[in-house]
C-alpha cells in the first residue's frame, strides 16, 4: 500500500478494532503539532469521515493544491507547511496577523494562477488608506509602510514556493510597488542625559534594569528573562539564554532570537555590586519577577511604558527601549571598543552586522580599553576613573546643573506608602495581600528620609515573613 500525502492525515486500526483518522491542523505556542481525530467502525467509513472533518477545519489536502486554487488556500497551506513551524511564537503571532487579518481577506478569493502584479499593488494601497483594523480613532484608519512591506514580503514567499512547485510561471510579486524601507534616525542619550536618566531610574525604582541596559546592550526581553542563576558573583559572568514575552495573555519564555543572541557577558564590578544588594530584596529565582503575579518575570511591554515615563522625568529625549542598546555601543565604540568585541556582547549574527548599523559611530573609537563602557555614565575623567566607583545612589554628578528626580503620582509597587502626618511626623505602611488577606503594618520616623530608610527595612523582613508562611502553608 501507498504511503499516504503529507498533508491528508493517518489513517490506522487501533487494537479495539475500530478505524482512527487524524490529522494535523496547527500547532502550539512551543512549536509542537496540534492534531484532531476521528473514529469509526471500518476504512472506509474513517476516511469519509476524516475528509469531512478536513473540509470543516479548511485544510487543504496536499494532492488539491492546484493552480487553480484560491491565493488564500495556497498562502494558509505555504504557511502551516513550510513556515511556522521554524518560527518563534511570537514570530508566528505577526505572521498569522498579517496573513489572516489582511492578506486572505482582501486578495485570498482569487485564484492563484490569476493574481498579478496589479491586484497586489491595489491591495497595498487600500491597506496604506484604510487598512487599519483597531486604534483608528488614535493611529487614523491607514496602516504603517512596515505592515504594507511585512504583508507584501509573505505574498513575494507564498508565490516563490508556487513557483517553485509548478504552480505559477512567475512570481508577480517581484518588481511590485511598496512603500520604500525608511532607515530610522539612530537616537542615543548624551552623557548628562545618561545620568539624568539613571538618576531619575533610581528614585523611580527601576535602576538596576536601566543599569544593566546602558552597561550591557542588552536586549528589554533578555533582561526581564533574567535568573539570578545566570549570574556568577564570584566570577561576574553572566549568561544570557532566555528571553521574556507577552503572548496571548501570559509571560512566556523561550531561547533569545538567534543562536548568538545566547552568550556570556563580563559585568563591569560596580554592575555587580548593585545586583548583590538587589538578589538581598528578592525572593525569586526571576531577577527581575512580576509586582502582580508570582513566579513569572516582569512583563517587556509595560517597561516600555514605564522607562518612557523615567525619560520624560528625567528631562531626556523621547526614545525606545532599544535605543538604550544603540547608547551601548555607541558608547563603547567610542570608548575604543572593537567591532567583533562588541558585536559577540551585543549577540549580532556577524560583525558585518553591528559595523552595518553602527558605521558613523566608529571614527569616534578612541586607543583606550574596553572597560572605561562606563566613564560616560559616571561622568569621570579617565585620570579620576581608578579613585571613584559607579554612583548608584544618584549623588555624585558632573552635570552642568543639579538634577533633581521628580516625583510622581504613584510609587512602584511593593514599596509601600508614606504619608506626612504633620511638620515633624512621617507615617509609612506596607499592606501586601497573603492568601487572600491583607497584612498591614506600619512605622513612624521624623522625617521623610527616615521614614524611607524604616520602611525599606520593615519591607524585607515582611518579605522574609510572607515567605515563610508560604512555605509553611
Amino acid at each position: 500500500m501507498g504511503r499516504r500525502d503529507r498533508g491528508s492525515g493517518t489513517v490506522r486500526k487501533r487494537s479495539d478494532g475500530r478505524w482512527e483518522g487524524r490529522v494535523l491542523v496547527g500547532y502550539d505556542e512551543k512549536g509542537l503539532p496540534k492534531t484532531k481525530n476521528v473514529l469509526a467502525k471500518t476504512k472506509m467509513e474513517c476516511e469519509a469521515k476524516l475528509e469531512k472533518l478536513k473540509s470543516e477545519i479548511g485544510i487543504v489536502r496536499r494532492d488539491k493544491v492546484k493552480p487553480s486554487m484560491l491565493f488564500g488556500e495556497w498562502i494558509d497551506f505555504w504557511y502551516q507547511n513550510y513556515k511556522k513551524l521554524s518560527l518563534r511564537p511570537s514570530t508566528q503571532a505577526a505572521y498569522e496577523n498579517a496573513i489572516y487579518n489582511h492578506v486572505i481577506p482582501e486578495i485570498g478569493k482569487i485564484v492563484l494562477e490569476r493574481l498579478n502584479a496589479n491586484d497586489l499593488e491595489q491591495f497595498y494601497a487600500r491597506m496604506k488608506k484604510n487598512g487599519r483594523l483597531q486604534y483608528t480613532d488614535t493611529l487614523g484608519e491607514g496602516i504603517s509602510d512596515r505592515m504594507v512591506r511585512m504583508c507584501h514580503a509573505h505574498c513575494r514567499s507564498a508565490l516563490e514556493k508556487a513557483l517553485e512547485d509548478g504552480l505559477v510561471h512567475t512570481n508577480v510579486a517581484v518588481g511590485c510597488k511598496i512603500p520604500p524601507k525608511k532607515a530610522k534616525e539612530m537616537k542615543v542619550l548624551t552623557e548628562d542625559e545618561m545620568q539624568r536618566f539613571l538618576i531619575q531610574a533610581k528614585y523611580d525604582g527601576y535602576f538596576e534594569i536601566c543599569l544593566l541596559a546602558l552597561t550591557t546592550g542588552m536586549r528589554r526581553g533578555e533582561i526581564m528573562g533574567l535568573q539570578w542563576q545566570d549570574l556568577d558573583f564570584n566570577t561576574g559572568m553572566l549568561e544570557i539564554r532566555r528571553q521574556a514575552y507577552y503572548l496571548n495573555g501570559k509571560m512566556q519564555t523561550s531561547e533569545p532570537k538567534t543562536k548568538t543572541s545566547i552568550r556570556t557577558i563580563k559585568l563591569p564590578e560596580a554592575v555587580l555590586n548593585v545586583l548583590k544588594k538587589l538578589k538581598e530584596t528578592t525572593n525569586s529565582r526571576w531577577m527581575f519577577p512580576s509586582p502582580i503575579v508570582d513566579d513569572v518575570p516582569r512583563n517587556p511591554n509595560t517597561m516600555q511604558k514605564k522607562i518612557r515615563k523615567v525619560l520624560e522625568r528625567a528631562d531626556c529625549k523621547r526614545i525606545r527601549f532599544h535605543d538604550i542598546r544603540h547608547t551601548f555601543a555607541t558608547t563603547a565604540l567610542a570608548n575604543g571598543m572593537d567591532i567583533k568585541t562588541l558585536s559577540s556582547i551585543i549577540g549580532h549574527v556577524s560583525s558585518s552586522t553591528t559595523l552595518d548599523i553602527y558605521l558613523h559611530s566608529t571614527d569616534k573609537m578612541q586607543k583606550e580599553a574596553a572597560r572605561s563602557i562606563d566613564r560616560g555614565i559616571r561622568g569621570v575623567s579617565k585620570d579620576s576613573e581608578k579613585h571613584e566607583e559607579l554612583n548608584t545612589d544618584g549623588e555624585k554628578t558632573t552635570l552642568k546643573q543639579k538634577f533633581e528626580p521628580v516625583k510622581g503620582k504613584y510609587r512602584k509597587p511593593g514599596t509601600g506608602c508614606i504619608t506626612k502626618i504633620n511638620d515633624h511626623l512621617w507615617e509609612g505602611r506596607y499592606s501586601p495581600r497573603v492568601n487572600g488577606k491583607k497584612m498591614v503594618r506600619n512605622i513612624y520616623a521624623h522625617s521623610e528620609e527616615e521614614c524611607e530608610e524604616k520602611l525599606a527595612q520593615m519591607i524585607r523582613e515582611m518579605k522574609i515573613e510572607i515567605e515563610k508562611l508560604k512555605q509553611g502553608g
